[in-house]
């Protein structure tokens, strides 16, 4: 049992209280020393270091939101879209809560890939980050789970398609195909039981999920510490260190980044209140118009496509076509000549890659595209895990990697955004070419990271962080 800690008779009321709650629960306090006022995070974070703290922000928005909203939905078919309709008309500021919990879908992924990109730019996934940056994948992963779920839920005739398309891409996988999708649909059709499945994951197993990889990503980062603009170790063996052991590149992160980051929140809020009250739907980005149709299994919507967060993927699977395969296969067989020609490896992992090649060809030939194209759209989110294995640059921030390599970066982003704009848009020729040529560089720009991250002179990195008093 631990000693009760005294406290001056002529002490305030406030700090006689926190004194009484610190002798019975000292556990709480310990872990808001350990991750708050005594975690020493480097000095020099700017503005891309906001983004995992509105992330946190969107994500108790979400929970809160959906409370509210499940006292008043009815997950059945026949009711669904009618009780969302009830919501917004009749349920005092049930239009606001629900429009909350729609623009916060689209917030959280707009935060989070802005929380990525910083990662990827500054190299917080290199060691030791690198549980960090998994954890961190998982939560993305698991959050596209939760926002394909909750799409369904308003029972609108984009979300009714919507699913019908994306579950009946699994009937594609070959022997389980059809009895996985018939799995998760519950029926041989999108129908009352999907609607239950999917309300039943969307609030509750969804989310644990995603509080334990939260909370597990927090733990992760706070052990090992922050990355910041430099990448420099405020915390390594050789990190000069004050009398007492604190990093002297460091800062306490309460008070100091509370107040950066309730800066980054209170611009947030204005930002998200403004497409609140003024442009819930965005353009029909954020709320498609056909979403405000009851879902009618007799009438296919003209043109059928996932909310903007996911059109990237949704590209990356439409160009996967039978002209498509042959240029995968090309990329194949280059791919294994070079390990076997212009590596170092054994002679029996030569032979091991040129067998694979081989067999992933035939393969490639027999089973049927859209297989592939479902395996291309899983694989542009799975390959992200192995980011940090697949940089070999000898620095991690962007700041002191060779001039060329930001405009490489450019350059993905660019490339993102097209996939994402086609996604958006009707299958054409162009559009289709388009997006197999980005299709390609995604996967080019990961795949053979280990290659051109070597290329070129790094600028010599700094012994300690740069930083300016602003």
């Amino acid at each position: 049992m631990a000693e009760f800690k005294e406290i001056s008779p002529n002490a305030s009321a406030a700090e006689k209280l926190t004194n009484w709650f610190e002798n019975r629960i000292p556990t709480a306090f310990s872990a808001y020393k350990v991750h708050m006022s005594e975690y020493y995070a480097p000095k020099n974070f700017n503005f891309w270091y906001i983004f995992g703290s509105l992330s946190l922000l969107v994500l108790v928005i979400q929970i809160v939101t959906g409370i509210f909203l499940t006292m008043h939905y009815k997950p059945d078919a026949a009711l669904a879209f009618g009780s969302v309709e009830y919501i917004m008309r009749d349920v005092p500021w049930g239009w606001l809560i629900r429009y909350m919990h729609s623009t916060g879908a689209s917030a959280f992924f707009v935060v989070v890939y802005l929380h990525m990109f910083r990662g990827l730019l500054y190299g917080s996934y290199r060691k030791p980050r690198e549980l960090v940056w998994i954890f961190g994948c998982a939560i993305f992963l698991a959050l596209m789970g939760e926002a394909f779920m909750g799409y369904l839920l308003p029972w609108g005739q984009m979300s009714y398609w919507g699913a019908q398309v994306i579950v009946n891409l699994f009937s594609a996988i070959p022997f389980i195909g059809p009895d996985l999708a018939l799995m998760i649909r519950g029926d041989y059709v999108v129908g009352d039981a999907t609607l239950n499945r999917f309300f039943s994951f969307h609030v509750i197993a969804v989310p644990l999920v995603l509080l334990g990889l939260v909370v597990a990503h927090l733990i992760a980062l706070h052990d090992v510490g922050s990355n910041n603009p430099d990448g420099v170790e405020i915390k390594g063996p050789n990190a000069p260190r004050d009398e007492n052991g604190h990093p002297l590149d460091g800062i306490p992160f309460h008070p100091y980044y509370t107040v950066h980051d309730i800066f980054g929140v209170s611009v947030f809020l204005m930002v998200f209140t403004a497409i609140i009250f003024f442009a819930p739907e965005l353009g029909g980005y954020f709320l498609e118009y056909n979403n405000f149709i009851p879902a009618d299994p007799l009438k296919t919507p003209l043109h059928i496509a996932p909310v903007w967060y996911f059109t990237p993927y949704y590209s990356m699977l439409r160009a996967i076509t039978s002209e498509m395969m042959y240029a995968l296969i090309l990329c194949v067989v280059a791919g294994a000549a070079f390990g076997v020609l212009k590596t170092r490896l054994p002679s029996i992992a030569k032979m091991a890659v040129a067998v694979a090649a081989v067999v992933g060809a035939i393969l490639m030939l027999s089973i049927d595209a859209k297989f592939w194209g479902v395996v291309v759209m899983g694989g542009a989110v799975v390959i992200l895990f192995f980011l940090p294995w697949l940089d070999h640059s000898p620095v991690k921030s962007i700041r002191y990697r060779p001039g060329w390599h930001k405009y490489l970066y450019a350059v993905f982003i660019l490339n993102f955004f097209v996939l994402g704009y086609l996604g958006v848009q009707p299958p054409s020729p162009m559009g289709e070419r388009v997006s197999q040529v980005g299709t390609l560089f995604y996967f080019g720009f990961f795949l053979l990271m280990p290659l051109w991250s070597r290329l070129g002179e790094p600028k010599p990195v700094p012994a300690r962080v740069t930083f300016e008093a602003h």
